[in-house]
């Protein structure tokens, strides 16, 4: 893909999930621009540059868009910890000048997204009915309302100036499941590969919004917009189920709702 295809570049790149990407698209031959507050901390994947940046600074960001055919927003802060000004200022504003940088760019966003902009809504029973990507917005944590928030920005991008963007509701990406909620929402790092590999050369995408789970059987999720990237999960937690099935919170509420432990408070999240 890389000889003479525009850069794709990778917010978050030094984070724990930019650190899975990076190299697994490297080896498909994505030209990548990675970016960071923090320096990466890996070797460079062959043909990837590095150049740290703050997600507040619009100018630094739209500098690093510019001639990039997508940019894969994975820059966030993940847990509450910190407090609601790092969220809105990498969250929300973040996002935002990811947004202005894509239109100005004409270029495409994969955002990651996250399924704790749906973490309220109860856990499908053995064999019920499972969450549509449709959902009412259910988010468990301010984490997740700032997920929502990069949803709708994307939303008002594809209306208003006709950016397209692929969110990825992650679950819980891994190398394996740690948890037996996680049975129902493990993403296999080489799925979340290949999940952004199909969302990046899709030849149209609109607004499309898409569960990052494996193919797990006991997945609280369907009905997404999968088909229009034409992504097909190829792993699954199911052989782990021996080994974490019996693993619970020990919460009630945690084990009612899909967003698990954030659910509780104070509110927060690592996945």
């Amino acid at each position: 893909m890389s000889g003479g295809t525009p850069p794709v570049l990778l917010t978050g790149a030094a984070g724990r999930l930019g650190r899975v990407l990076a190299p697994r698209l490297a080896a498909a031959e994505v030209a990548l621009r990675l970016t960071d507050r923090r320096p990466f901390p890996d070797a460079l994947p062959p043909g990837a540059s590095f150049t740290p940046a703050e997600l507040e600074d619009a100018a630094a960001v739209a500098a690093l868009a510019e001639g990039c055919r997508a940019i894969l927003h994975f820059g966030a802060v993940a847990t509450e910890a910190p407090g609601f000004e790092a969220i809105l200022a990498a969250n929300l504003r973040g996002a935002l000048h990811v947004f202005e940088a894509a239109r100005a760019a004409g270029a495409r966003v994969v955002h990651a997204s996250s399924a704790h902009v749906a973490g309220f809504h109860d856990r499908p029973a053995p064999g019920g009915p499972k969450l549509p990507a449709g959902c009412d917005y259910r988010p468990d944590s301010v984490y997740g309302l700032s997920k929502l928030y990069g949803e709708q920005l994307g939303r008002l991008y594809w209306d208003k100036h006709g950016v397209e963007s692929v969110h990825l509701r992650i679950g819980w990406c891994a190398p394996e499941p740690r948890d037996a909620l996680s049975l129902s929402i493990w993403l296999s790092p080489d799925d979340l590969a290949r999940l952004c590999l199909a969302a990046l050369s899709a030849q149209r995408t609109g607004w499309a919004v898409v569960w990052g789970a494996s193919a797990n059987p006991a997945s609280f999720w369907d009905r997404d917009d999968r088909a229009l990237i034409g992504w097909h999960p190829r792993d699954s937690a199911e052989p782990w189920r021996d080994r974490v099935g019996g693993v619970e919170s020990g919460d009630p509420l945690a084990e009612r709702f899909q967003g698990g432990r954030s659910v509780m408070a104070p509110g927060g999240t690592d996945s």
